[in-house]
């Protein structure tokens, strides 16, 4: 495989990286402390774990913000208007569609996400997008096979 492989988090999987010192999601983060890979997320995403983190689990925000940094995590741009009206035809939901058209513009190898609603029961979707869209677990068994 040439390159680092470029894996867009949703709120939800970074969510999990965050409460869990185990699973998936945090193995994730780990493997972009190393630099194994090379994790995006979007503003959007950024502002709703902020949230989320204020309204559940407050003592975790020191850690967002660590983990954010010890995992070489980009922050992409803004969706363009193109992939904004692109996602919103995917996804229902507008939190959703607007953090998938990042994720659109941004052109990932993989989107990483819990959500089973919007992205990982929407068979439309996945047609649709350029990347695969999985789990965590999903996305750590295709990376292992980038490398048979």
């Amino acid at each position: 495989m040439a390159g680092k492989v470029r894996v867009f988090l949703d709120t939800s999987a970074l969510f999990a990286g965050i409460w869990s010192e185990k699973g998936g999601a945090r193995a994730i983060l780990k493997l972009g402390e190393i630099a194994a890979i090379c994790l995006l997320v979007s503003p959007q995403v950024i502002a709703e774990i902020d949230a989320v983190l204020r309204r559940k689990a407050p003592h975790l925000l020191g850690l967002l913000a660590v983990l954010l940094d010890a995992a070489n995590v980009e922050i992409v741009s803004q969706p363009s208007e193109e992939a904004q009206k692109r996602a919103t035809d995917l996804v229902t939901h507008p939190g959703d569609a607007f953090v998938l058209a990042a994720a659109l513009d941004a052109r990932p190898d993989y989107f990483v996400t819990l959500d089973r609603v919007h992205f990982l029961d929407n068979d439309r979707l996945s047609q649709a997008v350029p990347f695969p869209v999985g789990t965590p677990g999903d996305f750590l068994a295709w990376w292992r096979e980038q490398w048979k």
